[in-house]
């Protein structure tokens, strides 16, 4: 008898029970994609920001410490380097699969003309190996946002790039040559960053160490790294942590732990953060996801409603069922789960269309702002059915409630 008067039910009030479980579906699919969205945001948000360049810095031990007495710097009066034998290395450490690039530079003062330059010297487009892997790396993919009036020099030439203000206040062009030392280097590109580099000579990092006469010295490495979002377990110092602390911190894309990797690797180095490239992913991903928690609470709010005003009309129009059952002895609670039952079915079956939708909605949304899909897994399904469960039951509890309580005598005459 209970399955078929929930079947009746159904049969009888197609149209409203189609509008309760649209309703439950729109909800669903908008919780689906922001769901998904959220859970994927953070590598494609990382992903974007390399964009804009390296967010970690590689420098020798002997230039983070600040060694002075009185006014007095008794640094090393070369200035420490590192060695480039080690950058493949790099490549060895846990999160090897989260370094896009890496780039090392070595400044050097030249003569250019009659005034001192500063050449640097970096990879452009070097391939390495590590073991029997090999890669590619260099300032193409750590510096994306370098713009060239011309070609890339090859890694292994004596070709250059002038920076764009320096190549106007000389009046020099991409494919002539320029006098470095007194020696002649062709210009493949005019190279535009914005930054200092606008005023530089960029070269291949062996031009530079071979001016400085200081063969496999680097003086800094620029890294270019997915990571996650700092939040205050990724600040805290990995050597005040238990061991199991520690192999999570560890194992955590976090900038601080990929950092500490590198410094694994590289002897005699010191790596950090720089805190402008990681602070602004933090808070423009902080951002989004507060206006997708928003948007979600909106849409199953809404939702809400829509089944609180659908259910009221339904047991309205059923008063004369729900007197005549209670008339017949049908107790509260029997009534209750009849209508619980039917809530509940509706729940499922918008909850299941709308994690279809919302599937849809999210690889959608995937490709018009990251160019990727976003993908959804089966894990989220349960979670989705129970957002609807409770989304539905939270609209239909006060119109069920009253619904239970009405008296049989009035609900028989019609009245309210």
């Amino acid at each position: 008898m209970f399955v078929r008067l929930v079947y009746e039910s159904f049969r009888r009030q197609t149209r409203r029970k189609l509008l309760i479980a649209i309703a439950v579906t729109l909800g669903a699919a908008v919780s689906t994609a922001m769901i998904a969205i959220a859970i994927d945001i953070g590598d494609k948000i990382s992903h974007e920001l390399r964009s804009y360049g390296a967010n970690l810095v590689v420098a020798p031990t002997d230039e983070s410490l600040d060694v002075q007495i009185g006014s007095v710097d008794l640094k090393p009066a070369g200035g420490a380097l590192l060695n480039e034998g080690d950058l493949p290395k790099i490549k060895g450490i846990f999160w090897r699969n989260n370094i896009i690039g890496f780039a090392p530079e070595l400044p050097v003062n030249v003569k250019f003309g009659n005034a001192d330059v500063t050449l640097v010297g970096t990879y452009f487009s070097r391939k390495l190996k590590f073991g029997t892997q090999e890669f590619t790396t260099g300032a193409r993919s750590t510096f994306p946002w370098w713009k060239i009036d011309g070609v890339w020099p090859a890694d292994d030439s004596n070709q250059v790039l002038v920076g764009e203000k320096l190549a106007a206040e000389r009046g020099i062009e991409s494919g002539g040559e320029i006098q470095i030392n007194g020696k002649a280097y062709r210009v493949s590109g005019i190279v535009s960053t914005g930054g200092a580099e606008d005023q530089q000579i960029i070269a291949p990092l062996s031009v530079a160490q071979a001016i400085s006469q200081r063969p496999g010295a680097v003086r800094k490495l620029f890294v270019s790294a997915v990571t996650k979002p700092e939040d205050a377990f990724a600040r805290r110092n990995p050597d005040s942590l238990t061991p199991a602390d520690r192999d999570r911190w560890y194992c955590s894309p976090y900038p601080q732990s990929i950092a500490y990797q590198l410094q694994e690797v590289i002897p005699h180095s010191h790596a950090e953060q720089i805190r402008q490239v990681a602070q602004n992913e933090g808070n423009v991903l902080a951002r989004i996801e507060g206006l997708m928690l928003l948007i979600t609470l909106a849409a199953l709010f809404t939702s809400g409603l829509a089944v609180s005003a659908a259910m009221a009309n339904a047991m309205f129009e059923r008063r004369q069922e729900i007197g005549l059952m209670k008339a017949l002895g049908a107790g509260q609670l029997a009534l209750s789960g009849i209508f619980i039952t039917e809530s509940v079915l509706l729940a499922c079956a918008g909850g299941l269309v709308g994690f279809a939708g919302g599937a849809f909605l999210a690889r959608k949304l995937g490709y018009a702002i990251f160019g990727s899909a976003i993908s959804v897994g089966p894990v989220l399904l349960p979670l989705i059915l129970a957002i609807a469960i409770l989304v539905t039951f939270a609209g239909s509890a006060a119109a069920i409630r009253r619904a239970v309580k009405y008296d049989p005598v009035h609900a028989l005459r019609g009245e309210a």
